[in-house]
């Protein structure tokens, strides 16, 4: 036994490294993977098998080659096979190309009648990630409307996450080369024809491509009339989700619906991935700059947020500025980081700012001061007009119509009074506070009270126990009155 015991690690050592060498490591190793998973999800109509298929071609990408991928179509299509030629064309087969074709030549089928569409879909997305990282945009567009002609012939549910796929990088080329008004005839299209065939991701994805392009050209009425008519149901990408409730939210600032505009894009920030930085970054820009304008002033920690404090310093100044009031500042925060407001889509935004900053400014003055003369109110607002008095006197005007300040205006010595801030437990305003308060935990108590569950008829059980009970009690009393005439009778 003791020996039994001393051997027994012995072959654990040995295997452990054993496992970590047969581990897919080499690009090589891992197209073979992708290639079973695919052709097992287009046998057996398993999509999530394609969908891990494009999750290990994005971790793949960086380490393709002109060799590695002639080498996995001489292995995945046949030579003869119009495909094959058609792929061929786009890439060149390079000293790279040995280990792929050793290992492709045992197992290539040269007898194959037809080829996989999922197969050949899958490299077609192959050859559009590489020509994108090569940064060949020319050719890259040729093979995306190449794979795009084919796939509308194909109507296939395991073929739909690799058109998804090809959907996206057709657009972001077209995009990296400033022709995307070319292509939105095309999406039109494609989204149309998802829908009849109820690709769902197809349709998601579509969607936010077309809402991409729209406000790219800053078109927000025609991307919120797609939108509104553009069927819903439930996501199946998260990704694509998040990037519709980013759209969403901008297209709400633009129409000035700022409150729904704040909780899409804090819930596309939220629901993003971590490794999505640069997508959070813009969702809090945008979220920034319309809390701002709703009057609200950001956390410090919103700003501070890991891996963003250098992308998020102009807007941190900005809305120094804008909770300080000063006119001045503002506009200086506003000119000094001009471009970087102008390349975030926000600067037209930034302008519409400008009057919460002079209300905030008001605000403080009119707390500060009882009386004060509407040139003073000028000179502290920092208004650069001809006649800062009267601007300075519809301003307050304005303020004191919105409720935004407590004052008056006397015309005659061109003055504005503040009412005195009384105390505020002299007024029914505490009482009415506390009244809520009440009422809200009544109504809380009375929706739990009304959620309570019960046993089923317990208060019937109660009810028959004791009549039970009285039942037996007559039914003995009954049963000795009846012995008693029986021994009577007798």
């Amino acid at each position: 036994m003791k020996k039994q015991s001393t051997a027994d690690p012995e072959p654990m050592q040995v295997s452990a490294p054993a496992t970590t060498t047969t581990a897919p490591t080499t690009p090589t190793t891992n197209l073979k993977e992708i290639q079973s998973l695919i052709e097992t999800g287009a046998y057996t109509k398993e999509v999530r098998r394609i969908s891990r298929a494009v999750r290990l071609t994005i971790v793949l990408r960086r380490q393709l080659t002109n060799g590695l991928i002639s080498g996995f179509f001489s292995r995945v299509l046949p030579v003869n096979s119009e495909a094959y030629k058609r792929l061929s064309s786009y890439v060149s087969k390079d000293s790279g190309s040995d280990e792929m074709d050793i290992d492709a030549a045992p197992t290539t089928q040269p007898a194959a009648k037809h080829v996989l569409p999922e197969m050949e879909i899958y490299c077609y997305f192959l050859v559009l990630l590489f020509l994108i990282d090569q940064k060949n945009y020319d050719l890259a567009k040729v093979c995306a409307s190449d794979c795009i002609a084919r796939l509308k012939n194909l109507n296939k549910r395991t073929v739909d996450v690799l058109a998804s796929r090809i959907y996206f990088y057709y657009s972001l080329v077209h995009e990296l080369t400033n022709s995307l008004a070319e292509i939105r005839g095309n999406l039109l299209a494609l989204h149309r024809m998802a829908t009849l065939r109820h690709d769902e991701l197809g349709q998601e994805t579509l969607l936010n491509l077309l809402l991409r392009n729209y406000l790219d050209y800053n078109l927000y009425d025609q991307a919120e009339k797609l939108r509104s008519k553009a069927p819903r149901f439930e996501a199946h990408s998260n990704q694509q989700f998040c990037r519709y409730l980013f759209y969403l939210g901008k297209i709400r600032t633009i129409q000035l619906e700022y409150t729904d505009a704040k909780e899409s894009l804090l819930q596309a920030a939220r629901k993003a991935p971590s490794t999505a930085r640069g997508f959070r970054i813009q969702c809090n820009k945008w979220a920034i700059i319309v809390r701002l304008l709703l009057g609200e002033i950001p956390e410090r920690t919103v700003f501070m947020q890991k891996g963003m404090k250098t992308a998020l310093t102009p807007y941190f100044e900005l809305t120094n500025a804008v909770r300080v009031g000063d006119l001045e500042l503002f506009r200086t925060v506003a000119d000094k980081f001009a471009s970087t407001f102008a390349s975030d889509g926000t600067r037209n935004l930034i302008v519409r700012l400008r009057h919460n900053v002079i209300r905030t400014g008001l605000r403080n003055i009119s707390i500060a001061y009882s009386r004060i003369s509407l040139a003073d109110v000028a000179t502290k607002l920092r208004l650069d007009s001809d006649s800062p008095a009267a601007d300075a006197e519809s301003i307050v005007a304005k303020a004191i119509r919105d409720g935004a300040i407590d004052a008056t205006i006397d015309h005659t010595n061109g003055w504005m009074v503040s009412k005195e801030t009384g105390d505020v437990y002299s007024t029914n305003e505490p009482q009415a506070a506390f009244n809520s308060r009440i009422v809200f935990c009544l109504n809380m108590h009375n929706e739990a009270v009304k959620a309570l569950r019960f046993p089923p008829n317990s208060h019937k059980e109660k009810e028959s126990a004791e009549k039970r009970r009285e039942r037996q009690q007559q039914e003995q009393e009954l049963a000795k009155h009846m012995a008693e005439e029986d021994d009577d009778e007798f």
